[in-house]
């Protein structure tokens, strides 16, 4: 077939004509193919009649046909899982690419009439080439005669439509994603050279200027160019390290020490470190008593807090930051409160991609955005959950839960050691 045929003779009139329309119009206007075929299929019933009918594809990966929409309209809908849906008519219109029609006798088991199933098998053409089978089966007669085959070979033709519309879609959308995905390859690329280039060009200008052998420096001025040397070092160090963790949380292989641990120590271990690296940030600290002991990797969760507070001085310099701890139910709540600008709302549901950052505030900061997507992966890791709540001009809250192991639980030491 290479177009629509328009059935011919006194069913194109009327009611009949209309649902020929009717069904072109669905293809045309239909972005939902399920939807799609049930509503074509409906129409379909009111021009010829047929109780089942069943839509047969190729597998990419065996090349068989395999069924993939099936509905009852008419007789046995009380029964639809016992009904035969004319596989063998399937294969026949799909192997041999013409119009099938069969009858089989269903046997005594079947009462009255409907002992006599006939189903009319269609070649399903896409692309130009056939892809599976359609069916429509009939029980109890009378057999299709030739203007309801020709009705049902106009139907299978639109449904071809339908489902050459979702493979261009489909293709459409894997353009789309593999221009995204080339798109995010050349910005990370640009990203990291340029935030590796950074540390590497203090180091190397204040080691060459320290070997200038037409220059004598004073003691202070040369501890101050050690002193930037050693951060750039580390910020280089902080750079591979995230991208390293990056990778190995994508593919699963960070290995994980979940240990029986309090929370208490590892948030003033934090905070003594963020108060020798941000003097002028004023911090202020509430943790709550009697918090239960926990089951985590005490360095990763340390890591998330010094990434959170990180980015507090990066994106609200000067401004106070609130560290709370509280118990809710069966979770340790942390959260991390600056009073910085804020975040931009249509950003927030974005901000744990990887790789992503807010373009209002990239020239703002140096950073990959990497830090809050390991921060994410480290707690979903851990059973817990990770978000941010953020009002323009009012700041914004990063938290985290993190689960509390409930009583008899063995931890990773001790599953260890047994």
């Amino acid at each position: 077939m290479t177009g629509p045929l328009i059935p011919p003779g006194p069913l194109a009139y009327g009611t009949e004509l209309n649902a020929v329309y009717a069904i072109a119009r669905v293809v045309a206007e239909t972005f939902d193919t399920e939807a799609g075929l049930d509503t074509v299929f409906r129409l379909a019933r009111t021009i010829f009649i047929f109780d089942v009918v069943a839509l047969y594809l190729q597998n990419e990966d065996s090349g068989e046909i395999e069924p993939t929409y099936a509905r009852a309209l008419g007789r046995g809908r009380s029964r639809e899982a016992e009904i035969a849906w004319g596989e063998p008519a399937a294969f026949e219109a799909f192997r041999t690419g013409q119009t099938v029609l069969r009858r089989e006798d269903a046997g005594p088991s079947v009462k009255g009439r409907e002992r006599r199933r006939d189903y009319l098998g269609l070649p399903m053409m896409v692309g130009g080439r056939c892809v599976g089978g359609l069916i429509f089966g009939r029980f109890g007669g009378p057999s299709y005669p030739p203007e309801h085959i020709r009705l049902a070979e106009f139907v299978a033709w639109h449904v071809g439509q339908l489902l050459e519309n979702r493979r261009m879609a489909r293709r459409i959308a894997s353009l789309e994603a593999q221009r995204e995905l080339a798109r995010m390859q050349d910005e990370f690329i640009s990203t990291i050279s340029h935030e590796l280039r950074t540390p590497l060009g203090f180091i190397k200008g204040y080691v060459t200027t320290l070997l200038r052998e037409d220059a004598e420096w004073e003691d202070d001025a040369r501890d101050e160019f050690l002193h930037i040397i050693d951060d750039e070092a580390d910020r280089l160090c902080e750079l591979i390290d995230n991208l390293l963790d990056s990778s190995r949380l994508e593919t699963g292989t960070l290995s994980m020490s979940l240990e029986k641990t309090r929370i208490e120590p590892i948030i003033r271990d934090v905070v003594a470190r963020t108060r020798s690296l941000y003097p002028y940030m004023p911090l202020n600290v509430e943790i709550a008593e009697n918090l239960p002991t926990l089951e985590i990797d005490a360095t990763r969760i340390a890591q998330v807090l010094n990434n959170l507070l990180s980015n507090a001085s990066k994106y609200a310099p000067g401004s106070e930051v609130n560290i709370r701890v509280t118990q809710r139910g069966g979770q340790v709540h942390i959260e991390v409160h600056d009073r910085g600008p804020g975040i931009p709302l249509d950003h927030i549901p974005n901000l744990f991609e990887r790789f992503y950052r807010v373009p209002e505030r990239v020239d703002d900061a140096r950073g990959t955005g990497l830090g809050l997507f390991i921060c994410r992966k480290l707690i979903e890791a851990h059973g817990g959950e990770i978000g941010v709540d953020s009002d323009p001009g009012e700041g914004a809250r990063f938290y985290f839960t993190l689960p509390v192991p409930s009583t008899g639980r063995k931890s990773h030491r001790e599953n260890q050691d047994e």
